[in-house]
């Protein structure tokens, strides 16, 4: 599932975990592993190295975006 879940007053809350989302202050296309705190902890799609970002500082990734990004996470969770 992509994209945030709303909180009891229709506000945008925090995204799902495993949603991919983009960090709007670099561009970077990362898997949501989890939050901390206030912020919301990215992995690129291939492995790597968690980020942390404030969810308001996310978005839902564009379709050239997620192209990429979806069968890279696939692949990853098929252990080859």
């Amino acid at each position: 599932m992509t994209g945030r879940t709303p909180d009891a007053l229709a506000h945008d809350s925090t995204p799902d975990v495993g949603a991919v989302m983009v960090d709007r202050r670099n561009g970077r296309v990362g898997v949501v592993m989890g939050h901390v705190g206030p912020y919301v902890q990215l992995r690129p799609p291939h492995g790597g190295r968690e980020w942390d970002v404030p969810p308001d500082d996310t978005r839902a990734p564009t379709p050239a975006e997620t192209l990429g990004t979806k069968g890279s996470v696939a692949h990853r969770k098929s252990g080859r």
